[in-house]
């Protein structure tokens, strides 16, 4: 199995009528310690109750949690969650808390430096302190996974441009993909064409496109692969592309040829959309009786 590390918010989804523990790093961690990768993150939590419950929820699933910092001063991060009549999700992210101040150490510097992948998304970098401990931890990195997990108003053209160039995995939803080719300067319409233009420009041979209920383009070592997805009724699309990463980014690592690994990761994005929060419990048997139905 392989060694992977994920570094940025661990925080709390508030629905209307309950709360879920979220945040898009710990969502794809937890999914990826799903698969017996040996999986730690780095955060930070506030020093209140709802912090003390995440990092036992962390904790309990087997993903290491030496990283997560306590921070004295900021609140455990919260997100409210709206979702409309098909289940989609819009988010009012709390700022600053805990997670916006995330220091740079050398634990974990040799920490990513030993893991065979290192998974960031954008969001941690909208506060200067965990932008910064994120882009000295990209240095020393091998592999880096890059989600960019686009919400506005927290991120600016230049850091998308400025990740994107370091990552050797970038994984975007349709509607990222068309912005950041757009910021590029691309003239391309369709989107092999302008994965290909992004991959060039970035110097980035791993991408990957999530299509919704459409499924998923991957473009790996030169090479398309498609997923054309699977017929669901969604309950909430709350963390689906955050385990669809961490399935696909586990199948990879641990040497899965990349049209089963694409395959095997749509299925999974589609159990956790039609299933309640971000991070429910899928068995492998659920899993294949859900790709393979008779």
């Amino acid at each position: 199995m392989a060694k992977i590390t994920c570094f940025g918010e661990v925080l709390w989804d508030v629905f209307k009528t309950h709360e879920k523990i979220g945040g898009a790093p710990l969502n794809v961690a937890l999914r990826l310690k799903s698969f017996n990768n040996e999986v730690a993150i780095i955060s930070a939590i506030g020093n209140d109750m709802y912090g003390k419950t995440l990092l036992d929820y962390i904790s309990e699933s087997g993903v290491n949690t030496d990283y997560i910092q306590v921070n004295e001063t900021l609140e455990t991060g919260k997100v409210l969650v709206t979702l409309n009549d098909k289940g989609s999700a819009t988010y009012d992210i709390m700022y600053p808390c805990a997670w916006d101040k995330i220091s740079f150490n050398e634990k974990a510097k040799a920490l990513v430096s030993n893991s065979e992948a290192f998974v960031f998304g954008s969001l941690v970098a909208r506060d200067a302190v965990s932008k910064e401990a994120l882009l000295q931890l990209v240095e020393v990195a091998p592999y880096n996974v890059f989600d960019l997990n686009l919400r506005a108003p927290h991120y600016t053209k230049e850091l998308l441009i400025q990740l994107m160039n370091k990552a050797h995995f970038i994984k975007f939803n349709d509607d990222e993909l068309y912005e950041v080719s757009a910021y590029l300067g691309s003239k391309y319409l369709s989107m092999e064409q302008n994965i290909r233009f992004i991959s060039k420009a970035t110097n980035t041979k791993h991408i990957c496109v999530t299509k919704g209920n459409h499924g998923a383009v991957l473009l790996y070592n030169d090479v398309f692969y498609y997923n054309s997805g699977y017929l669901i009724k969604v309950k909430d699309t709350v963390g689906a592309g955050d385990s669809f990463l961490g399935t696909l980014i586990s199948q990879l690592l641990n040497k899965i040829k990349p049209q089963e690994a694409i395959d095997f990761a749509c299925a999974v994005g589609a159990l956790v959309a039609q299933s309640e929060g971000a991070n429910p419990k899928i068995s492998s048997d659920m899993i294949e009786k859900f790709i393979n139905p008779y």
